[in-house]
């Protein structure tokens, strides 16, 4: 159990790694003047390869997850748990939110502001910093 644990653990952070810089380069592509094609270009490469990088080490972090959950039974029946799977929900979500944001970007029909890809930055943050507690200190 501890195997699938640690490698539980190493997928979440490598896939949260992913969520935390890919709207950081959506921040940027949203300040980058028009005539800059050459900037454009390459962001939108970065963009759609760590787009790529982070839907891939979401199916192993999931996919463990599930096996300690359902296989060994950590955190069955508790409430924190089930709290956790609705941050777990919410980040798969977030994930697909910036594949759409993505798509827009790659059809020139971006209209969002850079200020709101700074605040929209933040919520992995967040659904981290939530599901390490809920684990770690099971508050109910």
């Amino acid at each position: 159990m501890l195997w699938v644990k640690s490698f539980h653990i190493v997928f979440v952070a490598s896939w949260f790694a992913g969520l935390f810089y890919l709207p950081r380069i959506f921040v940027n592509l949203a300040m980058v003047p028009p005539e800059s094609v050459a900037e454009r270009q390459r962001l939108m490469l970065m963009a759609k390869k760590l787009l790529r990088f982070t839907h891939v080490l979401s199916v192993p972090a999931v996919g463990l997850g599930l096996w300690l959950w359902l296989g060994y039974g950590i955190g069955r029946g508790s409430d924190w748990m089930h709290a956790k799977l609705v941050v777990v929900v919410l980040a798969i979500g977030y994930g697909h939110m910036c594949s759409g944001l993505y798509k827009k970007f790659l059809a020139n029909q971006n209209t969002r502001s850079h200020v709101w890809f700074r605040w929209f930055n933040e919520a992995p943050v967040l659904l981290l910093v939530a599901a390490v507690i809920l684990v770690v200190v099971k508050p109910f």
